[in-house]
């Protein structure tokens, strides 16, 4: 899982309108999809978006994710963005903290980091709010380079948003990869303490001890998921039909293991998982984005819900040519077998059926 962060419209979020009072965080994938080709397709009768009455404008209550159908536990799915964290809750933390502190966030902002704490808070606030392009692209892949889920974020990036993807799933995969697997494990378990989606450890691989820590470290711990090879005889209560584990991880990516200042986090590692080590292409993810670099540009230029249509397609293009092509290999190395069965039996006269 990671987020496409090149991938941005351009909005003025402050215009936006909460969602109504009675709005659960459910939203209607099948309805919103479908209201956008409505609107692409009443684009040709029209001499201008303003005229346009089908148009879908970019909302907390009606903006869906796309989830796949065979994945998604129904057409409904959950959104929760308009819970994220707003700029004025963000403007009360910052007050809280050091000058040094505010100093450098003005400084990675690209602001002047000089003057008083009121006058470093003051071009803070002034930043978000005029701040016009938001968002991204929250993708769950398959390793073998499949999406998924793909969500267009509105507001900036956040735990949030992967976890009502993963909520909104028939069946959430027993080993999760993440660039903040922490911050995912917690606050889903967080937001479901009645059956913690990760558990055992939290989503850690053993127990958070100081020997397993120092072993861990060491790189002299292992931790085998063996039905990841091969499904459990007896599959536990509620267990993934695939692997039968009801056990959920959340594990770090290759490049990002290295970045956390949590002790526990080495017990997220993949290598630690004989099943996993070298095994798993943890960076299938950017390797899309690079892909979508040529896209960005007229992409980022398009009407919100135009960037959205044209994503959708995209991806569905990308998902058709990876399908085809691990089918084509399939058949290749199948095709090879066959070969060589056929060969063996001829030379020492044996029928195959």
């Amino acid at each position: 899982m990671d987020l496409h962060k090149k991938g941005a419209f351009h909005l003025s979020v402050s215009d936006l309108s909460p969602p109504p009072e009675d709005f659960n965080g459910e939203v209607d994938m099948q309805i919103f999809w479908e209201a956008l080709s409505v609107e692409r397709i009443g684009r040709g009768f029209v001499t201008s978006q303003q005229k346009h009455p089908f148009t879908v404008p970019p909302s907390f209550h009606f903006w869906a994710p796309w989830i796949c159908p065979k994945t998604c536990r129904s057409n409904h799915a959950l959104n929760t963005e308009y819970k994220k964290v707003t700029e004025d809750r963000l403007t009360e933390e910052l007050y809280k903290q050091k000058v040094q502190v505010v100093r450098n966030l003005c400084k990675e902002c690209g602001l002047d980091p000089s003057g008083s704490r009121a006058d470093l808070l003051l071009r803070l606030s002034s930043e978000m709010k005029s701040r016009q392009t938001y968002g991204g692209w929250a993708v769950i892949m398959c390793p073998c380079g499949i999406v998924y889920s793909i969500k267009c974020q509105i507001r900036a990036e956040s735990p949030r948003d992967f976890a009502d993807m993963l909520l909104s799933w028939k069946h959430m995969p027993n080993v999760i990869i993440d660039d903040f697997a922490r911050g995912l494990a917690t606050h889903m378990n967080l937001r479901e303490p009645e059956r913690l989606p990760f558990n055992p450890f939290e989503g850690r691989l053993s127990p958070p001890t100081p020997d397993n820590i120092a072993k861990a470290k060491d790189g002299k711990l292992k931790v085998s998921l063996p039905w990841l090879n091969c499904k459990k005889i007896i599959p536990d209560p509620e267990g993934h039909p695939i692997t039968g584990s009801a056990e959920h991880y959340a594990l770090y990516d290759r490049f990002h293991e290295n970045n956390t200042k949590d002790p526990r986090d080495v017990l997220r590692k993949l290598h630690i998982v004989p099943q996993l080590a070298g095994k798993v292409n943890s960076q299938v993810a950017e390797q899309l984005f690079s892909r979508m670099k040529k896209n960005n540009y007229f992409l980022n230029m398009a009407l919100p819900s135009t960037h959205l249509f044209l994503m959708r397609n995209i991806i569905h293009h990308h998902n058709m040519y990876r399908n085809e092509q691990r089918l084509g290999n399939i058949k290749r190395a199948f095709g090879n077998v066959t070969m060589n069965m056929h060969s063996q039996a001829v030379l020492g006269n044996l029928f195959i059926f």
